[in-house]
């Protein structure tokens, strides 16, 4: 069996991920905050510690085997993303995740797309992330952020671009790429975005970069994209960790300007379907 050290920053709800050095990456530091107890934090670690040990005995089935160690959250992350992407089944345009991170939400789209509308290749699916973590931090955010928080490690996102490829290659019509990743500041980027792609409706809006600036940046850049029958998600609405995403969307629409709606397995999580 395979022994992993304690995991720093378990036991203060704070999570300072370096596990150890990655084949790939080297240590990563992501400064993520959890909402864990003790004993979940140590439950945690030892699915971690176990789920390294069985990789390698689970041979070619191992992506269906691995579903053994999946925690009822990261389930429930899953189903939460599979009923908002239904809403847009019938609304043309494209997806715009602001806040990549790992690429978890754009791998889970790509299936979903797979699944629901394997030959709608014009569902085209955008990813912006800095890939360094935070690029700015201000006084709406609250305390206890820093510029570089969430950071992946360097060069991660060609790695991401090879696995999302991979996972479009299971789908039909895979010779047609139909996601992009856009790395750097979102306040920039999504500028550049709008006038290379001045075809692009925006069906659904994911807002996952939880400080204020480049939130507010994206909503109000990407709002003459929508139309009526959009979604728009936000991951860290009214919480009291990351004050800045609901200051952005007080600052643009309004919070009496969307019928904000939330999912029963996402504390945190609401979404709104856009009117007009």
């Amino acid at each position: 069996m395979l022994k992993a050290a304690p995991i720093p920053g378990y036991e203060t709800g704070r999570l300072n991920v370096s596990i150890e050095p990655s084949a790939i990456g080297g240590v990563t530091d992501t400064r993520e905050r959890t909402h864990r107890s003790g004993s979940e934090n140590e439950n945690d670690q030892r699915l971690f510690e176990i789920k390294r040990d069985l990789l390698q005995r689970f041979g070619p089935f191992w992506n269906s085997h691995q579903n053994v160690l999946l925690r009822r959250q990261s389930l429930s992350r899953l189903i939460y993303y599979r009923d908002l992407y239904q809403h847009i089944l019938d609304v043309p345009g494209v997806i715009c995740e602001f806040g990549v991170h790992w690429g978890a939400t754009l791998a889970t789209l790509i299936n979903l797309r797979g699944m629901y509308e394997p030959f709608n290749h014009s569902r085209h699916i955008f990813g912006f992330d800095t890939f360094e973590g935070f690029s700015t931090v201000v006084e709406q955010d609250g305390p206890g952020h820093a510029v570089g928080d969430y950071s992946s490690y360097g060069g991660y996102e060609t790695v991401l671009e090879e696995i999302l490829a991979l996972q479009e290659s299971f789908n039909p019509v895979s010779h047609i790429r139909k996601f992009k990743l856009i790395k750097g500041d979102a306040s920039a980027t999504a500028s550049q975005w709008l006038k290379d792609n001045p075809h692009a409706i925006v069906s659904m809006l994911i807002l996952d970069m939880d400080v204020y600036k480049p939130t507010l940046d994206a909503l109000n850049l990407l709002r003459p994209r929508l139309t009526k029958g959009s979604m728009i998600v936000f991951d860290e609405l009214s919480s009291p960790n990351w004050p800045g995403e609901t200051r952005a969307l007080d600052e643009t629409f309004g919070l009496a300007g969307l019928r904000l709606r939330r999912h029963p397995h996402q504390p945190y999580c609401a979404y709104a379907i856009y009117e007009g």
